[in-house]
């Protein structure tokens, strides 16, 4: 595993959540409780990216099927999806976030 810059932290906080590329791994960005946090990009239900869906609170609702998960942890908050998302620990460096893959 390898700490990796995956954006600054002012265009996490901006949008609120979003898409990067790690290594060819996806993964989406979320800010939530002045923190960042880090998933796997697509549902585990259908593929869809989740970094395309709606952020309420701590939860990202998948822009297909609806299911929502928490972004902290990665469990399923309500179907149709079953299957909890993977998560990747974080961190600010400076202006920096850093994911660890």
């Amino acid at each position: 595993m390898a700490w990796t810059r995956a954006a600054s932290v002012a265009e996490v906080k901006e949008r609120g959540v979003m898409d990067a590329d790690i290594g060819g791994e996806e993964i989406a960005l979320y800010w939530v409780d002045e923190a960042v946090y880090a998933t796997h990009n697509v549902c585990t239900h259908a593929f869809a990216r989740l970094s395309e869906g709606f952020l309420e609170g701590d939860c990202i609702e998948c822009p297909i099927h609806q299911a929502v998960f928490n972004v902290k942890t990665g469990e399923v908050v309500a179907p149709p999806a079953y299957t909890a998302v993977k998560t990747y620990p974080c961190r600010i460096e400076g202006d920096d976030v850093l994911v660890d893959i």
